[in-house]
C-alpha cells in the first residue's frame, strides 16, 4: 500500500498547486496596490508644488516684469569668491532681465555663513561684475532655505510682487512655496551651462523629495529660522 500512499500524495500536492498560485497572486496585489498606495502618498507634496505653479514658470526670454527679482542662493565655488555653475546660471539670468528692463531691484537671498561661503557677498559681487548697479541689489543672508527667503522677503523686506531666479528643477517648488505666503511671484528658469544631464537629474531626485519638507513647512507656517526686523533697503533701491 505504500505505492497508494505515494500516489495519493502526489494527487493532493497536484490539486493543491493551483491554490498556492492564487494566494500568490493575492499576495502581489496586494503589494502592488500598497506599493502604489505609498508612492502616491509620497508624490502628493511633489504634485501641490508643480500643480500650483503652473501658469507661472517662465524661460528667461518670456518673462514678465516686476519690481523685484529674487535670486535664491546656493553653493559658491571653491575659491569661495566666485558662484558655482548654477548660482552663475541664476544671476546670469537676473543681470539679463534687469538689462532688459524686467526687474529694476535684485534680491540676493541665501547663507551668508553658508559651509561652501558667503553667499549674498558672492551674489552681490558677481552681479556686478554682470553690469548691474550695486546701489540696486540688496542682500538677505538668512534666506537659509527656500521657505525662509520667501518669508523673509515679504515680512523683512517687504517684498509683494516679484520674480524669482533658479533653476527648472526647483522653480515650481520656490513659486508655490512663496505665492502659498502671499506673495505674487512667478518663477523664471535660470541659465545653467555648466550643468550636466547627470547633475540635473539628481537635482530633480532631490527636489522630490524636499518638496515633502516643503508642504510640511507650509502647512505648519513655521517662522524662519532667524527673525530680523523691517528692512526698507528693497524700497530705498527702488525709489533710488
Amino acid at each position: 500500500m505504500p505505492g497508494t500512499v505515494g500516489v495519493t500524495a502526489a494527487g493532493a500536492s497536484a490539486t493543491d498547486r493551483p491554490g498556492r498560485e492564487k494566494r500568490w497572486r493575492r499576495r502581489l496585489t496586494r503589494a502592488a496596490a500598497l506599493g502604489l498606495a505609498a508612492l502616491l502618498l509620497v508624490s502628493l507634496p511633489w504634485l501641490w508644488t508643480t500643480i500650483y505653479a503652473r501658469g507661472h514658470v517662465y524661460d528667461e526670454a518670456d518673462a514678465p516684469a516686476a519690481d523685484v527679482v529674487i535670486v535664491l542662493g546656493t553653493a559658491v565655488a571653491a575659491d569661495r569668491r566666485q558662484p558655482g555653475d548654477r548660482l552663475a546660471g541664476r544671476l546670469e539670468t537676473a543681470a539679463e532681465l534687469v538689462n532688459r528692463g524686467r526687474a529694476r531691484v535684485v534680491l540676493v537671498s541665501g547663507d551668508g555663513g553658508g559651509t561652501s561661503g558667503d553667499e549674498p557677498a558672492v551674489m552681490t559681487s558677481y552681479l556686478t561684475e554682470l553690469g548691474v548697479d550695486p546701489r540696486r541689489v540688496v542682500a538677505d543672508p538668512f534666506g537659509l532655505d527656500t521657505y525662509d527667503s520667501c518669508v523673509r522677503a515679504r515680512d523683512v523686506y517687504g517684498v509683494e510682487r516679484a520674480l524669482m531666479v533658479t533653476q527648472s528643477y526647483h522653480v515650481s517648488r520656490a513659486v508655490t512655496l512663496c505665492r502659498h505666503l502671499g506673495l505674487d511671484v512667478d518663477g523664471v528658469n535660470a541659465r545653467c551651462s555648466g550643468c550636466g544631464p547627470a547633475l540635473l537629474v539628481e537635482k530633480s531626485v532631490r527636489d522630490y523629495f524636499a518638496s515633502g519638507k516643503a508642504a510640511w513647512d507650509a502647512a505648519l507656517g513655521r517662522p524662519p529660522a532667524v527673525s530680523s526686523p523691517v528692512d526698507t533697503a528693497v524700497q530705498d533701491a527702488l525709489r533710488g
